[in-house]
């Protein structure tokens, strides 16, 4: 089930057309609290050698773990990114990448995820480590 921005518990609508994953072409295509997958395009996130970006690997982690952390934590309270780890194992340098997110710790005030990315011969090309602090939601 594909899933827009705004679908994330506790966005805030009025920024949802900024968000970096639209910009970076992440699809979140699977929202399982056990199991959030989501995919990025190599094109448009390289960097000078041609090589998927460290960064952009590091982007896609931290938008499943968060989303995953923030429907754990809803709806008294959100999740905020507290700490991130990746780990890059092998170059892509076409095609799509798959990160596949599932929960190592969910508690009342953090959650950890480890996300694994592949790229598409199913061979890992990250493994990420997502820590997010559960905070309560603002009032409205």
């Amino acid at each position: 089930m594909n899933r827009a921005p705004e679908d994330i518990p506790g966005a805030n609508q009025d920024v949802v057309d900024e968000q970096l994953t639209s910009r970076m072409g992440i699809e979140i295509t699977r929202w399982d609290a056990d199991r959030l997958v989501g995919t990025m395009p190599v094109k448009g996130n390289r960097q000078p050698y041609g090589l998927l970006h460290g960064g952009a690997n590091a982007v896609l982690a931290e938008t499943l773990g968060s989303v995953a952390a923030a429907m754990h934590a809803a709806p008294e309270r959100i999740a905020v990114g507290l700490e991130l780890s990746c780990t890059h194992h092998r170059a892509v340098t076409e095609g799509v990448v798959t990160g596949v997110c599932t929960p190592v710790h969910r508690g009342r005030s953090t959650a950890t995820y480890e996300i694994v990315i592949s790229d598409e011969q199913d061979r890992r090309c990250c493994t990420a480590r997502l820590t997010c602090f559960l905070r309560e939601a603002p009032k409205s």
